[in-house]
């Protein structure tokens, strides 16, 4: 008879140190919320605290997810071990020289100002750059993993690929901007080189809890949406399970699987609105005629995505839901 508690249980095959991972992340967002509350400095605009919240709270679902991902990785399981221990100590790292540059008063990102700066900013920049690396492998590994269920496999394989992109959105943040190319010029480099906001300065207005632009364009929304497609569609996924009992057509896993590319290609394509809304200086908040034009082509799309896959022919079984045998995703 097994010993283990029900938690340990559940959690058995996970990643142990990607699991850690979100354990210590969630302990350092609640000292982060501790540090919003005592500290009242205020850097670039927003108090000092906000970015090491921001990103423990994403480091900690991040990690939890990569931690349940891996037990579904059957195959080169040394690779994918060695890989997400890699990305377990990236993310120590990176986390570490943000509170470091917390401690000293001194934004983490794009900062070029005294050589410290320029050493912890390069060396994050390493840090992501290896982190995208082993995001790519873990993403290949998934994309080739046997998972029997159909629509289980497409929300997974959809999620690591539009994740990855989220990913590599970042690099839209670090090449510097006119004004900064104008100064560099000019020999009056200000020592910060790339910026999270377009057509408005870093430090300006922003949202509440995001920290997002309230005036202009943000890069970091695109970035962040993307990433957590790898949450967003398993969520969806999650919900149309629940929903089966009571909808007939949602038992069919092939019913589902089609419904999750829909929801996919409609989160791709809000991963691809919000940045060339942000790229064109707009906030999110403040969008003009022309992206809520966007934005109802998109929905229309997915609704019109969803009215299809339900629609196409089932055949009912002793209560159950079937596709027919020769019905493909």
């Amino acid at each position: 008879m097994s010993t283990l508690s029900p938690l340990a249980r559940r959690v058995e095959g996970w990643h142990r140190p990607m699991l850690s991972v979100a354990v210590v992340m969630a302990a350092l967002a609640v000292a982060s919320v501790i540090g919003l509350l005592v500290d009242h400095r205020v850097l670039l605009g927003a108090p000092i605290w906000l970015k090491p919240f921001k990103f423990a709270v994403s480091n900690a679902i991040y990690a939890l997810t990569w931690a349940w991902l891996f037990s579904l990785l059957k195959k080169n399981r040394v690779l994918a071990n060695g890989t997400t221990n890699v990305l377990v100590a990236v993310i120590y790292v990176e986390y570490a020289l943000i509170l470091v540059q917390v401690l000293r008063g001194r934004p983490s990102h794009f900062n070029f100002s005294t050589p410290a700066d320029s050493i912890i900013y390069s060396v994050m920049g390493v840090s992501i750059g290896v982190l995208w690396t082993g995001a790519l492998i873990l993403t290949i590994l998934v994309l080739r993993a046997p998972i029997a269920d159909i629509a289980v496999r497409w929300s997974l394989r959809l999620g690591v690929l539009i994740s990855l992109a989220g990913i590599s959105l970042g690099a839209l943040m670090v090449t510097p901007t006119a004004t900064q190319l104008e100064a560099m010029q000019s020999g009056a480099f200000a020592g910060m080189i790339g910026a999270h906001s377009v057509g408005v300065e870093d430090g300006g207005a922003t949202m509440p809890v995001t920290g997002w632009s309230a005036t202009g364009g943000d890069l970091r929304i695109p970035h962040f949406v993307g990433m957590h497609a790898l949450q967003a569609l398993p969520i969806v996924l999650g919900l149309l399970v629940l929903l089966a009992p009571r909808v007939p057509r949602l038992r069919s896993a092939v019913v589902r699987a089609r419904l999750v590319v829909v929801a996919a290609a409609g989160y791709a394509g809000l991963v691809g609105l919000v940045t060339w809304q942000a790229e064109r200086g707009q906030s999110i908040i403040h969008p003009d005629v022309l992206t809520l034009a966007a934005l109802g082509v998109l929905v229309i799309g997915v609704v019109a995505g969803a009215a299809v896959s339900l629609a196409r022919p089932v055949t009912v079984r002793e209560g159950s839901v079937e596709y027919r045998p020769t019905a493909r995703l």
